[in-house]
């Protein structure tokens, strides 16, 4: 995550980046916030306050804090603290809203459509697979915005595919060893 530090009258000094810098750093164990992603961090001065404001956009939605305190650490940690529980939050959100879908899907019989094939130009992707559970998987999926998702499930060990169905819900395609 790039980070950008602006100060308004205030100077920031080399100790004051190297804490948010180490700080938001952090935040990068979630899956919600892209390495891609720019943080911007104002810090403000009043007579008798300081101001540290942050805001993340991620691909859920934008994160931000806001928090006045007289030390200006003490107004990082804070703000650090409330993009966490945001975070977090979130996060819940995300697999409350598809564990629903998720069991309906399993439950419904699926009807496959043969396609006609025509000379369609094929773009070859490599992914690694990496291993996690089903529920992380739907999670990563939804927050690429892709379709579907390939990972090795900790469970079998296997090679498997989720991928989100036409008619609502989510479907599952594992791989069978021989």
């Amino acid at each position: 995550m790039r980070i950008e530090i602006v100060g308004k009258n205030i100077e920031i000094t080399d100790s004051m980046r190297e804490k948010i810098e180490k700080k938001l750093s952090n935040l990068e164990k979630y899956l919600l916030i892209d390495p891609a992603t720019t943080a911007r961090v104002v810090a403000r001065v009043y007579p008798n306050s300081q101001k540290v404001e942050v805001t993340i956009p991620t691909k859920v939605g934008i994160l931000r804090a806001e928090v006045v305190n007289d030390d200006f650490y003490a107004a990082v940690d804070l703000a650090i603290d409330k993009l966490e529980d945001q975070i977090r939050r979130q996060k819940t959100r995300l697999s409350r809203r598809h564990r629903e879908h998720l069991a309906k899907a399993f439950i419904e019989e699926e009807t496959v459509e043969e396609t006609k094939e025509a000379d369609i130009p094929v773009r070859t992707k490599t992914v690694e697979a990496e291993e996690m559970e089903l529920e992380d998987a739907i999670m990563k999926m939804e927050l690429s915005g892709h379709n579907f998702f390939i990972y090795t499930d900790e469970e079998s060990g296997g090679i498997a595919v989720v991928y989100r169905r036409s008619s609502g819900g989510y479907g599952l395609i594992e791989v069978e060893k021989e």
